[in-house]
């Protein structure tokens, strides 16, 4: 940006444009179904264009902003896709399932397999998740019998849910994380905090609640749930610990560094920055899949072709999020740089309405308008992170932020999210059925995370 170039736009019309640029993404993308990064790259260029950065550095800030987007999100994001293809595929999924339920009794069947799914969904995203997990689900509620489908069905659906919105290295939280300038191992642990209560109030008891008033049998949609699952699934036990190795070692960068600024270890020793190297996110989630490829892949037998084309073949789903994550943050970076974010910053101040209140409206409107949570929450982070950067906060605060937005992002799923007739189609249920059941849900789950995040805003 030339040193000579300010800003000579006013609050007010800086703001307009702000306003116009949201409304135009939502008409693109609603009424006209342009697909969401194209919207974000015709919209960051407007809203250059429309706040008078100079034509000359109006590209380079565009592609800048996008690359440096991407260079902390495409990594977290693949790599964490091929961690979760290789618990599913190996039959890992299954084997955790199997033991939660032995391990908890039928009785408590529906809780074990939330429990597993939580777990499960720490790598797997939500679609997939609930795709792997439901023909298992689905076998075990018919086995104990009953019109139990909602017991089972939302239990299991909502804990890939939370562990998506609220859990890195999924795509939102590790967006909002990047855009905040967020510690991700807080994120993380924070996410997990609030991910856990958050599912067993608005997913398990709501699933208990509402399976009372609206009895439906399970579907026999999937089959049996033998196919397709390798005759020597592996260790329940041996996936916990893959699946522990990012967490335990992110867990042990952020604790290095506090450490480290506390005076209490020299953060220059060599076993502390090589500590603090592996403990970076995308080194850990790296590890975790070289060990998965080992263990999950070459010592089950599996030979070299057959996991190359594994590992290839998740990249296909997850570059349509890697891309819009891009968009989201060039469009972010254009509103940091026209002013516009300096601007909602003094605005917010002005009216008092606190940054985490306003980060999660934001992200509630743009989800109900337009279906997407990550397109919902990508958008809201670049469009408030330029208030949560200037506004001096705590790395727990920041942190809290981050999952304020993305519990906004997740409310009221309805006919434009995909995730809406995913969920219904897979259980066999009507609009109606689904808008009474998942919709709900999703709303609780949105609410409840937020009280969660505004309970450690508050209090830490």
């Amino acid at each position: 940006m030339p040193d000579e170039w300010s800003q000579t736009l006013g609050t007010a019309p800086l703001l307009g444009i702000a306003a116009a640029a949201i409304a135009l993404i939502l008409v693109l993308i609603i009424a006209l179904k342009l697909h969401a990064f194209l919207t974000l790259v015709v919209v960051s260029l407007l809203t250059a264009v429309a706040t008078g950065i100079p034509i000359s550095v109006l590209v380079d800030v565009l592609t800048g902003e996008f690359g440096k987007t991407l260079g902390g999100v495409a990594l977290l994001i693949g790599l964490g896709a091929i961690l979760g293809r290789l618990v599913e595929s190996s039959g890992g999924a299954k084997a955790i399932a199997d033991l939660m339920v032995n391990s908890f009794g039928e009785k408590r069947a529906a809780l074990a397999l939330g429990v597993a799914s939580l777990f499960l969904g720490f790598p797997i995203f939500f679609d997939a998740g609930l795709v792997v997990m439901l023909p298992i689900i689905f076998a075990v509620a018919r086995r104990i019998g009953g019109p139990n489908l909602l017991l089972y069905g939302l239990t299991g659906a909502a804990a890939f849910s939370v562990m998506h919105v609220f859990v890195p290295p999924h795509p939102g939280p590790v967006s909002a994380t990047e855009f905040y300038e967020a510690n991700l191992g807080f994120v993380l642990l924070l996410g997990i905090v609030i991910a856990v209560p958050t599912w067993y109030i608005s997913g398990y008891l709501w699933a208990k609640f509402i399976n009372k008033r609206v009895p439906l049998i399970v579907p026999a949609l999937f089959g049996s749930t033998d196919d397709d699952q390798p005759e020597n699934p592996p260790n329940p036990w041996t996936v916990i610990g893959i699946l522990l190795i990012p967490i335990v070692l992110i867990f042990a960068n952020t604790g290095l560094g506090a450490l480290g600024s506390a005076g209490v270890v020299d953060p220059d020793a060599a076993w502390v920055q090589a500590l603090t190297l592996v403990g970076s996110s995308a080194v850990a989630l790296l590890i975790s899949v070289i060990v998965a490829l080992l263990v999950l892949g070459t010592f089950r037998g599996e030979s070299g072709s057959a996991l190359e084309k594994l590992v290839e073949g998740t990249f296909g789903p997850v570059a349509s999020v890697i891309l819009i994550t891009g968009a989201g943050g060039m469009f972010g970076g254009v509103l940091r740089a026209s002013g516009i974010g300096d601007a909602l910053e003094q605005s917010l101040a002005d009216i008092g309405l606190p940054t985490i209140v306003a980060a999660y409206l934001i992200a509630v409107i743009l989800r109900i308008a337009q279906g997407s949570a990550t397109v919902a929450l990508v958008t809201t982070a670049g469009l408030v992170s330029p208030a949560v950067l200037a506004g001096g906060y705590s790395t727990i605060d920041v942190a809290a932020i981050t999952l304020a937005t993305a519990a906004g992002s997740v409310i009221a799923s309805h006919v434009n999210d995909s995730g809406f007739w995913l969920v219904g189609r897979l259980m066999n249920m009507d609009v109606k059925t689904t808008l009474k059941t998942w919709t709900v849900q999703q709303t609780l789950e949105s609410v409840v995370g937020f009280a969660f995040a505004v309970l450690i805003f508050i209090v830490f």
